[in-house]
């Protein structure tokens, strides 16, 4: 990083109403979407989950703009997943609100797609068969369904794929056929849970790097669950952290580099500073 200008690059970590103090001042650098009015599409207000007597998340706040892609960075059980399932409509919150393009959708499943961790391919279906699913479940006659799932095989790098079975393909391909299968669900909000955690290190890198060009076209908004600190950085334009029990939004760190990313950038300088500004975020309160 040229020390000329590092106060300029400086990295930026925001306070949230539960969290720690800025550490660093906002940049204005090159995001993605920039220079275009992005609306916010989809809003969670104070959303706590209780279970029994215990809440398992707390007054968690966030938002995510058109186009925008969000990350949850967090230790396990702090609650990342039960938040996905608000958001998701796959349950009703105990208390707060989710919004989805100005309408509430509180409780309300089959407006955001939701993608797991695993694929969930059906092995006996093709991979035609697999993605169109959701498609045919909406009633969407299959010849229609087809056609639309073609079109967009090669963007999502299947071609040729479509008449193979899950197991002639390989883990990234899988995973590839699982985010088309996504998308055709929702082409507007997607929720993805550790979407390349089962992959190996160097399919992984090639997986993200795929994803940022695949984003950049489809511009497909995208809050996704990690542990991956690198990942978040890589792929994101903001990182919430989450932490505490119950589960807190305690942070948020805006990513203010090249909305595209190449797996050089993990090597540099600004990265690295990102990265232990993110360290330090995740360290208990206390420590």
């Amino acid at each position: 990083m040229n020390t000329s200008n590092k106060q300029q690059r400086e990295p930026m970590a925001e306070k949230t109403e539960n969290g720690r103090k800025p550490m660093a001042e906002k940049t204005g650098r090159q995001q993605r979407g920039q220079g275009m009015e992005q609306q916010i599409i989809l809003k969670a207000e104070h959303v706590t989950h209780r279970y029994e007597r215990d809440n398992i998340i707390e007054d968690v706040s966030l938002y995510l703009k058109q186009g925008e892609i969000i990350s949850l960075l967090g230790v396990s059980g702090v609650g990342k997943t039960t938040l996905f399932h608000a958001l998701s409509g796959l349950l009703r919150p105990t208390e707060g609100r989710i919004w989805l393009g100005g309408r509430e959708i509180t409780g309300q499943a089959g407006n955001i797609s939701y993608m797991l961790q695993k694929d969930m391919l059906l092995p006996y279906f093709t991979i035609l068969d697999n993605i169109i699913m959701p498609k045919r479940l909406k009633g969407i006659p299959k010849k229609e369904a087809y056609r639309e799932a073609e079109e967009l095989l090669e963007e999502f790098g299947l071609a040729g794929s479509g008449r193979k079975y899950p197991a002639q393909l390989s883990g990234g391909m899988r995973q590839r056929a699982a985010l088309l299968r996504t998308y055709l669900f929702s082409k507007e909000v997607a929720l993805l849970d550790e979407p390349f955690s089962a992959l190996d290190a160097i399919t992984k890198g090639e997986m993200h790097d795929w994803y940022r060009k695949v984003m950049d076209r489809i511009r497909l908004s995208t809050i996704f669950i990690t542990h991956d600190i690198d990942e978040a950085i890589l792929l994101s334009d903001r990182i919430y952290i989450m932490a505490g029990k119950p589960g807190r939004i305690t942070a948020e760190l805006a990513i203010e580099a090249l909305a595209y990313r190449t797996q050089a950038y993990a090597l540099t300088g600004e990265f690295l500073e990102y990265k232990r500004q993110v360290l330090e975020l995740l360290k208990p309160s206390g420590r």
